[in-house]
């Protein structure tokens, strides 16, 4: 069965940290989702378990939780 498509989420300022990127995709419902997310080590950027909320994420950034995927994109 093919994965689901990258969805594409334009951000207003690049860099944008992980956990609002999160919440802004709807990835997490809100901040402490996100937070058990990434305690989880659910959450893959570009490939990688990321852990850390404050990562900073930059245009082309694919962001991975379970079968969704969002990719950050410019403005």
């Amino acid at each position: 069965m093919p994965r689901p498509p990258i969805l594409d989420v334009p951000i207003a300022e690049d860099p944008i940290r992980l956990g609002q990127f999160l919440k802004l995709a709807g990835l997490a419902e809100h901040g402490v989702h996100a937070k058990a997310l990434l305690e989880a080590e659910e959450v893959q950027v570009n490939g990688r378990v990321e852990t850390r909320r404050g990562a900073q994420l930059r245009a082309g950034d694919v962001v991975a939780v379970g079968e969704q995927r969002a990719r950050v994109a410019s403005a």
